[in-house]
């Protein structure tokens, strides 16, 4: 089939709507269900962090796996099946109240995210390429804010019926597997061929490349925290359950038109200082969810995480691409991998460190707001090696 046949607006909002089952539900529903986890189940901030750290453990493992070459050719198949997985490990998480059974269904629904987002990536951004609507990307990622919007209005409605946490993975479940027959009738094929596509070349490794990895490892420690235990903040100070849906909604909403902000900002600034900024404001956002007390903090925490952290991500594997253009997946998988990493060892972190403070978060998140100035300092000084490099480049003689 003619890849140039295929509607590049179709398959962006096919990556919308697959980013929120995904991303936006798969992912961070946990986040506004937790809290009542924690309370009818007697979990600790520990076992909630334990819980959260094996789904970014699955993320990882699924992001290494990803970056073979084992799946060319079966981009299609292997996506939406991760997709139906996600819905259905959020289902199962509904049917125990088992610590051990919640482990390994999260661990395997990171799998299936990771892999979703891989090879989702793989298939929109190819056909977007050759019909060179790349700006269409925005809308590609803003799927995460919009799951985790609709997940928000899913458990204000829960609230209000005074449902279980329980019904709360359940809906998340139903909302999934619409979204499952959405993309399946939307993505009707795999990526677009580029000519001259094979094997990509190892990564050349560079100062700037090693910096920017480094420092999106940090943006994945530093930004979890707050976007794993934002809603159990909300309940700690004292918020109403409905007080908690609305902050989780306003990190949604937030999170929506980011990616075309933030690239708009790219476009003055430059890439890395985008994202050094980016980075700064989520950091006050970070700090502000704790050191200012509701409805103020959390609200203002929610808004700042929400037009950031998103657009962080995609600002990360820009530059990565950029840095490695002959290896854009390799780059790709590897950036996915080190985010993994960070987030993976971010709420295990803030459980220990919740623990020993009474259960307070203030703690972990004052130290992930310092992680996330420090990512910002990082990638600022990869673009000044960068624009060195450049300018030596052009002064050599051809």
């Amino acid at each position: 089939m003619n890849a140039t046949s295929a509607s590049p607006l179709r398959f962006a909002f096919a990556g919308l709507i697959a980013m929120a089952v995904a991303m936006g539900i798969g992912r961070f529903v946990y986040t506004p269900i937790l809290p009542g986890m924690m309370e009818e189940l007697h979990l600790s901030a520990g076992d909630a962090g334990l819980i959260a750290s094996l789904n970014y453990l699955g993320y990882l493992l699924g992001a290494f796996a990803a970056a073979g070459g084992w799946a060319h050719g079966r981009e299609r198949p292997i996506m939406l099946a991760s997709l139906a997985a996600s819905g259905i490990l959020a289902g199962l998480m509904g049917f125990t109240d088992s610590t051990l059974a919640f482990l390994v269904i999260r661990f395997l629904a990171g799998v299936a995210s990771a892999f979703v987002i891989v090879f989702l990536a793989a298939i929109v951004f190819s056909h977007l390429a050759v019909a060179g609507r790349n700006g269409l990307q925005a809308l590609h990622f803003s799927g995460v804010g919009l799951g985790i919007a609709v997940s928000s209005l899913m458990m204000a409605l829960l609230v209000s019926s005074h449902a279980t946490w329980v019904a709360g993975w359940m809906m998340a479940a139903s909302l999934s597997l619409v979204g499952f027959v959405a993309t399946v009738l939307m993505i009707d094929r795999g990526p677009a061929l580029a000519s001259g596509s094979g094997r990509e070349p190892a990564l050349k490794w560079s100062a700037p490349l090693v910096k920017v990895t480094i420092a999106y490892g940090l943006f994945g420690f530093g930004y979890i925290i707050t976007a794993t235990f934002l809603v159990a903040i909300v309940r700690q100070g004292g918020g109403s359950r409905t007080f908690e849906a609305m902050v989780w909604m306003v990190t949604g909403l937030a999170g929506m038109p980011s990616i075309w902000l933030w690239q708009k900002i790219a476009g003055r600034t430059g890439l890395y200082i985008a994202y050094a900024l980016a980075s700064l404001v989520e950091a006050v956002g970070v700090t502000a969810s704790v050191a200012m007390s509701l409805p103020i903090g959390p609200l203002l925490g929610g808004f700042f995480l929400g037009c950031t952290f998103i657009a962080i991500t995609a600002l990360g594997l820009q530059a990565g691409r950029v840095l490695s253009p002959q290896s854009p997946r390799r780059a790709f998988a590897l950036m996915t991998a080190s985010f993994g990493i960070g987030q993976l060892i971010g709420p295990l972190v803030a459980g220990v460190l919740a623990e020993r403070s009474d259960g307070s978060f203030f703690v972990p998140s004052i130290a992930a707001a310092v992680i996330l100035v420090i990512s910002a300092v990082i990638v600022w000084s990869a673009g000044r090696n960068a624009k060195q490099q450049a300018q030596e480049e052009a002064r050599s003689p051809t």
